[in-house]
């Protein structure tokens, strides 16, 4: 249960990216008071978590009704993962991610608990089929909340990096934000990369048992 919590852990991490989002946020955030940062963080947070719970505990009965097969979505969500790894590993998401926040700066938006900071910066579709996919893998009460106390504990992580998101900006620095993700996106490939072997693996497994028959 252990291993399965770390495995949980590390993808999500890196999928989510807590200190990613933080000076994203600081950028948002720039000129608003200590309560209203407070606030729009906790929100974003609130709402990123409904999101990924949801998913997580009726995202399977959702493919299903749309006649979408579990080997299907985790192919799908493998190459989904697999691209979110190239462009961390060649900067491409922190730019976009810069390039969103700037133009929701740009429109005077307010409150960026919502958009862009909940979705789809902390529930996007990489978080979203993390997450379905770790569930589908881990059948069973005790494994399946394993994997929600690990999503758990990254939000967690992630609202306390939005709170303290000025002052590590300060510590970090961007260049080794830049290392740290690209290092990071190296491991998110390999993680996308055992999600596609195993949906391929079933789905030759499921054909060859059918033909069997």
């Amino acid at each position: 249960m252990i291993e399965l919590f770390l495995s949980a852990f590390v993808t999500f991490f890196v999928v989510i990216d807590p200190p990613g989002c933080a000076p994203i946020f600081a950028g948002l955030t720039t000129g608003a008071s200590a309560v209203h940062r407070r606030a729009m963080a906790i929100r974003a947070v609130l709402v990123a978590s409904a999101i990924l719970f949801g998913f997580a505990l009726f995202g399977e009965a959702l493919l299903r009704a749309l006649g979408i097969s579990l080997n299907a979505f985790r192919i799908a969500g493998g190459i989904m993962l697999f691209l979110i790894a190239l462009e961390m590993v060649f900067e491409r998401r922190t730019e976009r991610r810069e390039d969103r926040a700037e133009k929701v700066k740009a429109t005077e938006v307010a409150d960026i608990s919502i958009f862009p900071m909940a979705m789809p910066m902390i529930a996007g579709p990489g978080s979203i089929a993390s997450v379905m996919l770790l569930m589908s893998q881990n059948d069973g009460l005790a494994r399946s909340a394993v994997v929600l106390a690990a999503m758990a504990s990254i939000l967690a992580l992630t609202l306390l990096a939005l709170l303290i998101a000025g002052p590590i900006m300060r510590i970090v620095g961007a260049k080794i934000e830049a290392v740290v993700s690209r290092l990071l996106g190296v491991l998110l490939a390999a993680l996308a990369a055992q999600f596609v072997i195993d949906g391929l693996r079933a789905s030759f497994s499921a054909g060859a048992a059918l033909s069997g028959h």
